[in-house]
C-alpha cells in the first residue's frame, strides 16, 4: 500500500508568497511606472476598506456580498502578484455561503496578515 500524506489546505495557503516579485514590474510595463504606482495606491486603500468590511458584515445575513467582495479582491491581489492574499480570498469566495462563523474569522486573520505581509514585502519607492 501508499502511504499518502496530504497537507491541509491552510498550509498550502500559508505556503504561497506574499508577493511575487515580477508582478508589478510586468503590470509597469503594460501601464508605466507612474499608472502602475497610482493604481496600487489605489489598492492599497481599496483593500484596507475591504478587509475593514468584511469584519462589519454579518456572514449569515450578508454571505452574497461577502463572496462578490472576496472576488474582487481577489482579482485585484493577483493583478499586483499578492498570491497569499488572491488565493485567501479565493477560499472565502468559494465557502462564503457554507463557512461558520468562527472559520470566517480565522480567515479574515489570515487575510489581514496576508495584506501586511504583502505590505511589508512592497519595494519602497
Amino acid at each position: 500500500m501508499f502511504e499518502v500524506t496530504v497537507a491541509p489546505a491552510q498550509k498550502v495557503l500559508d505556503a504561497e508568497p506574499a508577493r511575487e516579485p515580477g508582478a508589478y514590474a510586468a503590470l509597469v510595463r503594460e501601464i508605466g511606472e507612474d499608472g502602475a504606482g497610482e493604481v496600487r495606491t489605489v489598492f492599497w486603500s481599496e483593500t484596507r476598506t475591504r478587509l475593514q468590511l468584511f469584519r462589519r458584515l454579518s456572514l449569515a445575513q450578508h454571505n452574497a456580498k461577502i463572496a462578490r467582495e472576496a472576488h474582487s479582491l481577489k482579482s485585484a491581489a493577483a493583478t499586483f502578484g499578492y498570491a497569499r492574499l488572491a488565493a485567501l480570498a479565493l477560499q472565502l469566495e468559494k465557502s462564503a455561503e457554507t463557512l461558520r462563523e468562527a472559520k470566517f474569522h480565522d480567515l479574515l486573520d489570515r487575510m489581514d496578515a496576508a495584506f501586511e505581509a504583502a505590505r511589508a514585502q512592497e519595494p519602497q519607492t
